[in-house]
This record gives structure tokens, C-alpha cells and sequence, in this order.
């Protein structure tokens, strides 16, 4: 008789399978198409292998589950018992590095604006040497401050002010505030009077700063912290991911112990 937690594994490692292929089946999609963008081809290769490690391991699970070969889920679960463990590790190391890099609170100011200083070393390489221009040319086919340049906010002072920007806009889009620039519009703004001492002279973003709408803050280091508050949200994002994700993976693993053990009687009871 077909066990429950045969089926479980049957049915989880069915559905991994086709998430698997689904993967596979985009990253080739990517590959011969040529009109992807530079941003969307970086994810092929990773893509592909995630693809392929996920649909093989899957199949091994329902070969071993559904057909009650006892080498096939016995391989599946030391796999699988490696994942777990590799996944709380992971997830450990992410709740660490993540756990700076909050932003600044800015008077009178609806978002907030963030520096590099503020976040782990290990986030800040993300951002670093040749890897920034690739991040800024990929900001640049996103038109991530395309959102601004319309409506009230892009005319009133005030209402951009208090507008809740992302962290991308707050570090790309503007000059910080300690540089006192005067507001124009979204993505055009004055420079303070060399004569006057309100300029923030310590700040390098100041001098960055360009109103030609393809550079605008995308050389300021103001820009790569909102990149990496960015992706420090998207890790945390993970984090809960990862956090159900071990919750399923340990039951699967428990029915998976289940179903070798049904696998074992099965194979005595035709023995006999």
C-alpha cells in the first residue's frame, strides 16, 4: 500500500521538479534571446545550475518515494539533511550581516538617506571595484528616477520632501541633504554659492552630484548605500524565506525518513 509519506515526498519533490524545469526553461529563454538586458543576463548562468541542482535532486526524491528504491531516498536524504543544515548556517550568517544599514532619519524629510559606513564590510563588496559599474549601468536601463520626473513631486519642494522614497531614489536620485543643494525640480537642483559656508565640504557626493538626468548621484557613494539598503531588504526578505523554507524542508525530511522506513518493509514483505 502507498504510504502518506511516500506520497508527501512524491508529491513536494513533484513540485520542485517542475519549479526545476520552469528555471531551467528561463535561463535558456534568456540565453537565446539576445534582447535581455545586462541586468537580466547576469542571473542566466546561476539561474540555470539552481535550475538543474533543484530538478535532479527532486527527481532522486520521487524516484526513491514513488518506485520505493531504497539507495535513491537514502541519497536524497543525506542531500537533503546537507541542505538543511547549509540553510541554517546561511541563514544565521544573514540574520549578521543584515542587521546594520537601517538608514539616517532626516529632518523634515519623508525618506531617509543612508551611507556605506553604515553596513557590514561583506555587503559593502557588493558594490565595489569593477562590480559598481555594471550596478550603474544597469540603474541607468532601470530608469529607477523615471518616477520622479512626473507630477507634483517633481515640481513642489514640499511635496518631494516628504515624499517616502526608496532607498535606490534617496541615494541616486538627489544629493544628500547635508550638501544644501536648492531644489528645482525631482532631478535638477542648485548647488550652494561657493562663498557660503553651509556646504557640507567633507562630503564628496556634494562635488558627484551631476543634473544631467543619465549620471545625476549614480558616482555618489550616497547611491551605492541606497543600492546596498536595497539589497540588505531583499537578504532579510530571504531570511524569512529561508526560516519557512527549513520549516518544509524538515518535514519533508521526516516523511522522507518515513517513507525508507515503508521502502524497507515493503522489500521484506515481498521477500517473505
Amino acid at each position: 500500500m502507498f504510504r502518506v509519506s511516500n506520497f508527501v515526498v512524491g508529491l513536494a519533490n513533484t513540485l520542485m521538479m517542475l519549479l526545476g524545469a520552469s528555471a531551467i526553461g528561463y535561463s535558456i529563454y534568456m540565453f537565446v534571446h539576445q534582447d535581455v538586458t545586462d541586468c537580466e543576463s547576469a542571473i542566466r548562468a546561476p539561474l540555470l545550475t539552481t535550475g538543474i541542482v533543484l530538478f535532479v535532486v527532486s527527481l532522486v526524491g520521487v524516484i526513491g518515494s514513488c518506485f520505493k528504491e531504497n539507495l535513491a531516498m537514502v541519497s536524497y536524504l543525506i542531500i537533503l539533511f546537507v541542505g538543511i543544515v547549509a540553510l541554517m548556517v546561511f541563514s544565521v550568517f544573514l540574520f549578521f550581516v543584515t542587521n546594520r544599514g537601517a538608514g539616517h532619519v532626516v529632518s523634515g524629510r519623508g525618506y531617509r538617506e543612508y551611507k556605506t559606513v553604515d553596513f557590514s564590510t561583506w555587503l559593502n563588496s557588493f558594490v565595489g571595484g569593477k562590480r559598481w559599474v555594471g550596478i550603474r549601468s544597469c540603474l541607468a536601463e532601470a530608469r529607477v528616477c523615471d518616477d520622479l520626473s512626473d507630477g507634483r513631486v517633481s515640481q513642489i519642494a514640499d511635496a518631494f520632501y516628504h515624499k517616502n522614497l526608496s532607498p535606490i531614489q534617496s541615494g541616486c536620485c538627489k544629493p544628500p541633504s547635508d550638501c544644501n543643494f536648492t531644489f528645482r525640480n525631482a532631478t535638477f537642483w542648485i548647488p550652494p554659492a561657493k562663498n557660503e559656508t553651509a556646504i557640507a565640504t567633507n562630503n564628496g557626493d556634494c562635488g558627484a552630484w551631476s543634473n544631467v538626468q543619465t549620471e545625476l548621484c549614480f558616482n555618489c557613494n550616497a547611491c551605492k548605500a541606497g543600492v546596498l539598503a536595497n539589497i540588505r531588504e531583499k537578504w532579510r526578505h530571504l531570511l524569512v524565506f529561508n526560516i519557512c523554507l527549513l520549516i518544509l524542508l524538515i518535514t519533508v525530511y521526516s516523511c522522507g525518513c518515513c517513507a525508507r522506513r515503508n521502502n524497507r518493509t515493503a522489500r521484506k514483505s515481498v521477500s517473505a
